[in-house]
This record gives structure tokens, C-alpha cells and sequence, in this order.
């Protein structure tokens, strides 16, 4: 019965985020001016089928990127498991109540004879780093925006973020440094998180946070670097795939530039912290910036372009984690 219930719980949520998604993006598309959803549909229809395969390489070393800092902190793990591992939990904790995510990657950890302790705070250190990540790259859009003219709120929201991803590394760092600072850290968070869920223990965060530390200290002092590059490698690999579907469905680079279709997705990225990685607000603020900066005639083509971005990074991973999960299970037969 709680199973059932905890299921429809995960299920409403992901509904509300479409709902809302799909509603804002209404209400910006609106305000940028009313899409002509028949050109929408014929821009999508001069797509070629080979662009397929441009787009699903990109995809495919978006993946492979983002799987990088787990075999960083899980020695023997290897880039194709690790991809399978993070691909297969995407799948799951998108289509099943918490902790089934978790509870997939154990099992996929114990089935290939891998610590599944260490499995899981390898899993916890590549998010820590995505957050710090997530807010760096920012910045590196403000650089490639900068000749094409911003105002005094986007280096705001630059600086903000980059802030932000100063202080998670630093987080980082004094965890790394000492178990006592360790200690520290867990019971501040922890207090800090109870001030949202009621629930929560400060002891008990405290404890996992020293443990992390206690278990990943040697893998964190080789492995942050390399695993923070391939995570940036990531989000690019993410504006890869934007900015061939624009180029795809005809928007040339005169009218939108590489440096800035890929520069306002960078600078707007914080926003995939949102549910289903910023679905409909994200998109709805690209629409009005791309169209601003291309005008009118090209909202069709640029509507068209960030639902082939979201079906191939939403859908496509989907589908990608059904064939991880399914290739698991077929090897794991007794």
C-alpha cells in the first residue's frame, strides 16, 4: 500500500512539472508572440533522417562525459559500467517512487563484485560536483556572450553563480580537509536542511558526511579535477546537441551565432536544477532571448529546435537507460 502510494506520488510530480513547464513556456511564448505551431511543424519536418546520428553522438558523449566521475571514486568500475550504472538510475528514479534509484545501483554494484558503500559515495561526490559545475558554467557563457552585448543582470546572475560554485568547492575542500571540519559541515547542513523538512537530523547528516569523507578522501584528492573537467565537458556536449537542432532546422549561424545560442544556455543552466531539468521554464527563456536576438521570423525554427534538443536529451536518455537496464539484466541471469 505505501509502495502504491509513494508510486502515484512520484507520478504527480512528474505531472505537475509538465503541467507547469508546459504552462510557462505558454505564457513567455505568448508575451515573445503567438507561435505559429503549422511552420513549428514544417521546420520539424525538413529535419533529414541522418541528423539522427549527429545528434545521437552527441548525446552519447554527453553520457559518457557525466560517467566519468564515478569510475574516478569507484576503483575497477570502468567508463561502460558507470555509464550503464548512471543511465539505468536516470531510467528509474524518472519512472519509480525513491529509494528505487538507489536500490538499482546497489544491486548493479554488488552484481559486478564492486563495494556498493563506496559505489554510493561516488554517486554523492559526482553530485556535489555537478552542483559546483552546474554554477560555474555561467561564466564561461558571460565569455561567449560578451560580444554580442548583455546587461548589467546577466553579470549579476554570472557573478552570483559563480559564487555559488566557489563555495561548493570549498565545501569540498574543508570535508577533505579534516574529519573534525567534515563534522562541521554535515551539522550545519543538516541544521540548515531541517529549517525546510522538519525531519531531518543534524547527527545523522553529520555521521554521512564524515563517513563520505572517511571513504572518498584519497579518490577526492586525484579525482575532483579531472572529474570537474569532464562534467564541464558535459554541459557542452548538452549545448552540442542545442545547437545542432538549430542549425538542423535552418537557422543559420548569421542570424544566431554558435557563441550565442551555446553562450545563453550556459548562462542559463542553473535553471536544470529545476524538475525534469528545467522543462518549460528553461526552454521558454531560451525562446524569448534566441527570438530577441534573431527576430520574429525565426520563432518557428527556434520552437522546433529546443523540442528536438529535449527529445533527444530527455527522451534519448530514457531510451538509452531502458537498453543499459535491459543489457544489466541479461548479463545478471543466473
Amino acid at each position: 500500500m505505501a509502495e502504491q502510494v509513494r508510486r502515484r506520488r512520484t507520478w504527480l510530480r512528474v505531472l505537475v512539472a509538465l503541467v507547469v513547464g508546459v504552462l510557462v513556456f505558454r505564457l513567455v511564448a505568448q508575451l515573445v508572440g503567438r507561435v505559429d505551431w503549422t511552420a513549428v511543424a514544417a521546420a520539424l519536418g525538413r529535419l533529414d533522417p541522418w541528423v539522427a546520428l549527429p545528434l545521437t553522438a552527441a548525446l552519447l558523449a554527453r553520457q559518457v562525459l557525466n560517467a566519468v566521475p564515478l569510475t574516478r571514486f569507484l576503483p575497477g568500475l570502468g567508463l561502460v559500467r558507470s555509464t550503464q550504472n548512471d543511465l539505468t538510475a536516470n531510467l528509474v528514479a524518472t519512472v519509480a517512487p525513491p529509494p528505487a534509484d538507489i536500490a538499482v545501483r546497489v544491486a548493479m554494484f554488488r552484481s559486478w563484485r564492486l563495494d556498493p558503500v563506496l559505489g554510493m559515495a561516488g554517486v554523492t561526490l559526482n553530485a556535489v560536483q555537478f552542483y559546483a559545475v552546474r554554477f560555474a558554467v555561467p561564466a564561461l557563457g558571460l565569455a561567449l556572450l560578451a560580444a554580442h552585448g548583455l546587461e548589467g543582470r546577466h553579470w549579476l546572475i554570472g557573478g552570483a553563480c559563480a559564487v555559488a560554485a566557489v563555495l561548493v568547492l570549498v565545501l569540498l575542500a574543508v570535508v577533505l580537509r579534516s574529519e573534525r571540519l567534515a563534522l562541521g559541515v554535515g551539522t550545519v547542513a543538516g541544521r540548515l536542511a531541517r529549517r525546510v523538512r522538519p525531519g531531518v537530523d543534524p547527527a545523522t547528516w553529520a555521521a554521512r558526511v564524515v563517513d563520505l569523507r572517511n571513504q572518498t578522501a584519497s579518490s577526492m584528492r586525484t579525482g575532483t579535477v579531472p572529474s570537474l573537467v569532464a562534467l564541464t565537458g558535459m554541459v557542452l556536449a548538452d549545448a552540442t546537441v542545442l545547437l545542432l537542432a538549430v542549425r538542423f532546422v535552418g537557422v543559420p549561424a548569421d542570424v544566431l551565432p554558435a557563441t550565442l545560442v551555446v553562450g545563453v544556455l550556459l548562462l542559463l543552466y542553473p535553471l536544470t536544477i529545476l524538475p525534469l531539468f528545467g522543462f518549460g521554464v528553461l526552454d521558454a527563456l531560451l525562446l524569448a532571448w534566441y527570438v530577441g536576438a534573431g527576430g520574429a521570423a525565426v520563432e518557428p525554427e527556434v520552437v522546433a529546435a529546443t523540442v528536438v534538443w529535449r527529445v533527444v536529451t530527455i527522451l534519448g536518455t530514457l531510451l538509452l537507460g531502458a537498453l543499459a537496464l535491459g543489457v544489466w539484466r541479461w548479463r545478471a541471469r543466473p
